[in-house]
């Protein structure tokens, strides 16, 4: 079992950052793919971005080239900074975390976008 902490979610207003954090714990030895996905009431959860052990990403459509994936292996840590954030991206985001035993999900974090 992976167990997974989100921080750094909160409110911004239209155009600017954040950047979300997940740190991992538990049985991480077999990971090989990690990512962020988010979910708006009545929606269904969406991928926002992914990153495989490789380094391989893979992003929605809606936001390359404002939000960047990454991680730090030392820390078991996966990062979504996004940028230029617009009231389309106000959601509930979730992390993921996929091993060869499973997928684990966060609490999620709230990023709200308004003015």
């Amino acid at each position: 079992q992976v167990h997974l902490v989100e921080s750094g979610g909160g409110l911004v207003q239209p155009g600017g950052s954040l950047r979300l954090s997940c740190a991992a714990s538990g049985n991480i030895s077999s990971t090989f793919r990690m990512g962020w996905y988010r979910q708006v009431p009545g929606k269904q959860r969406e991928l926002v971005a992914v990153i495989w052990n490789s380094g391989s990403t893979k992003y929605a459509d809606s936001v390359k080239g404002r939000f960047t994936i990454a991680r730090d292996n030392a820390k078991n840590t996966v990062y979504l900074q996004m940028n230029s954030l617009n009231a389309e991206d106000t959601a509930v985001y979730y992390c993921t975390w996929v091993t060869t035993r499973g997928d684990s999900w966060g609490q999620g974090t709230q990023v709200t976008v308004s003015s």
